[in-house]
This record gives C-alpha cells, structure tokens and sequence, in this order.
C-alpha cells in the first residue's frame, strides 16, 4: 500500500472547508459579510499555508519551486489573518480584499497546472484550468463592479467555494498524492 503524503491530508481538509463554507454562503448570504468573515481569514490562512507547503515540497523534489505560489501564499495568510483579527473592518473591506486573494489564489493554482498535468491526467489539468480561470474572471468582476459584488458576494464565494472545493478534493484523490 502507498503511503500518502501530508499535503494529501491538508489537500482534503481545505477542500472540505471550500465546500462546507460555499454551501453556508448559499444558505445565509445575508449575513455572510458579518457572520464567517473570520472563518473566510481560516481559509485563506489554511490554503496559504497549502500554497507554500506546494512551494518548499516542488522546490525540495525538482530544485525549483513556482515563486508565485510562495508569494500567494504569503498574501493569503497575510490576508487571513487580518480577517481574523479584524472582523469588523474585514466585512468592509471585504469587496476589496477577497477578489484580490481569488486573483491571486488562482493565479497560484494555474502555476501547478504543468505538475497536475504530468501526474493526475488531462481530465484533471482542465478541470484545473477551468475552474481558477472562473476564479480569476470573478475575482475582476468584482472589482470592476464593486456594488455588483456587495449584495451577490455570498452566492459568488459560495459558488467558487464549492467548485474550489471540489478541485482540492479531487487533488487528493488524484495520482498526485501519491507520487510526493
């Protein structure tokens, strides 16, 4: 039996968490903006965590590691614990913040698009894609339209949440756990 590494295990916890916050978002939008804004800086500071970790473990295996994970990875945490600390300046600049960390979380996600693509398959690298480009399309509507994002920011979170989710799991599933 292969041994799976701890990147699998921290893969399908965040992607429990996206799923189980995108459904949350789904049920109570009206107090999203109050109510999880700590819970969202959880998020963001457990998928930083996961973004360095893919970082320092590609580096240690290839030599090489993609410096924008390290840099988004710093970013989330950064942004997550300021919604941590600071709920209540979080739920205002929430608009503001959380389309920068889906630009740059996405943009993370695709630079693993070459190792998904080599070691889980084509199915896969695709879904990948396609799921961190609706990231990053979101993340500039909102900014683009701020009034936009204010009264549909939990039916957008919850949505990418959940595709997010469904990405990460699938990742830990995939060959990729098992090969590191």
């Amino acid at each position: 039996m292969r041994r799976r590494s701890g990147y699998v295990l921290l893969e399908w916890i965040i992607g429990i968490l996206f799923i189980v916050f995108g459904i949350y978002s789904y049920i109570r939008p009206d107090n999203m903006l109050t109510g999880i804004v700590i819970l969202y800086g959880v998020i963001a500071i457990v998928s930083g965590i996961a973004d360095i970790l893919f970082y320092i473990r590609t580096d240690r295996y290839t030599g090489f590691g993609p410096t924008i994970c390290l840099i988004s990875g710093i970013f989330s945490i950064m942004a997550g614990f300021m919604l941590a600390v600071y709920p209540n300046a979080g739920k205002w600049i929430l608009v503001l913040l959380l389309p920068v960390w889906f630009i740059a979380h996405c943009v993370s996600r695709l630079t693993h698009l070459n190792y998904i693509r080599i070691m889980a398959g084509k199915f896969y690298y695709y879904l990948t894609l396609a799921v961190n480009v609706v990231g990053i399309v979101l993340g500039c509507l909102m900014i683009l339209r701020p009034a936009v994002a204010l009264f549909s920011t939990g039916f957008l979170i919850g949505t990418y949440f959940i595709l997010l989710g469904v990405d990460c799991i699938l990742t830990a599933i995939s060959r990729t756990g098992s090969k590191w």
